[in-house]
């Protein structure tokens, strides 16, 4: 008997511990208020959902700051028609919606059957990714750069992690880096070592380095931290390039201040 309340004690604080999660986490967005999003309210229908408080990547980027920055782009005029299963807004553009349905609660809140490569393909052309560098590899294998594992012993931002997936000495594509001690960066052809993973804040404090309002847009912190897509586009056709072009060190100056 005691054996069994013990047992049921146990299952009692673990369905606990599961309900305050999900709480601290916050109601997925289909559990939301309506009003968080609809003009209409709770009084939305078919006929007025559309009519949003804002654009669909303000209302998304609200929670997800940095996915407009790592994705695909939303928020444009594709040029031709899609599947019906990815649907364009009112005005004929490609939002957080055409690829992510927020009212159900599948893993993603994905539409459609197709995943991972397949999934592209439903609207490129093959030819598209086999005109990358890494025959869109990096683009394929995720919509938003994200982190799935952590093996390197310091601190990474997950949009490096993602990159080192395929980077690594330890993966087997893409162009191969490798670290020295203390988190230095050596890239395979030895044209540049550079830190990764050092907060921006503690290197202004060393001085010599300029404020991050001063910095180009194009010059991305994950997490205040300095990492791959600090210099390299990531989620991009043009994946791999140089975020500023570095003639004359000009990438380099933008956060050096010699």
């Amino acid at each position: 008997m005691t054996r069994v309340l013990a047992l049921l004690s146990l299952a009692g604080l673990l369905i606990g511990l599961a309900a305050y999660h999900v709480e601290a986490l916050g109601p997925a967005p289909h559990d939301s208020p309506c009003g968080n999003c609809h003009l209409a309210g709770e009084a939305v229908t078919a006929d007025n959902a559309h009519q949003l408080l804002g654009t669909q990547e303000r209302l998304c980027g609200d929670c997800h700051a940095d996915a407009l920055r790592l994705s695909h782009a939303s928020g444009f005029n594709p040029g031709r028609p899609l599947p019906a299963v990815y649907p364009v807004d009112w005005k004929g553009d490609v939002t957080c919606s055409t690829c992510h349905d927020v009212h159900n609660d599948r893993p993603g809140l994905l539409r459609g059957e197709a995943r991972g490569r397949d999934f592209c393909l439903a609207c490129h052309g093959e030819g598209f990714f086999l005109a990358m560098v890494d025959g869109g590899r990096s683009l394929t294998e995720s919509g938003h750069l994200a982190a799935r594992r952590d093996e390197f012993g310091f601190d990474l931002d997950p949009a490096t992690l993602r990159c080192l997936d395929c980077h690594s000495d330890k993966a087997d594509a893409g162009p191969a880096v490798d670290f020295a001690p203390g988190g230095v960066l050596r890239h395979a052809d030895h044209g540049i070592n550079h830190p990764i993973g050092v907060p921006y804040a503690r290197a202004i404090s060393y001085g010599g380095y300029r404020p991050v309002a001063q910095l180009s847009p194009d010059i991305q912190l994950p997490q205040g931290r300095i990492g791959c897509i600090s210099c390299h586009r990531g989620y991009t056709r043009e994946h791999g390039a140089l975020v500023i072009a570095n003639r004359g060190s000009r990438l380099c100056f933008e956060c050096h201040d010699i």
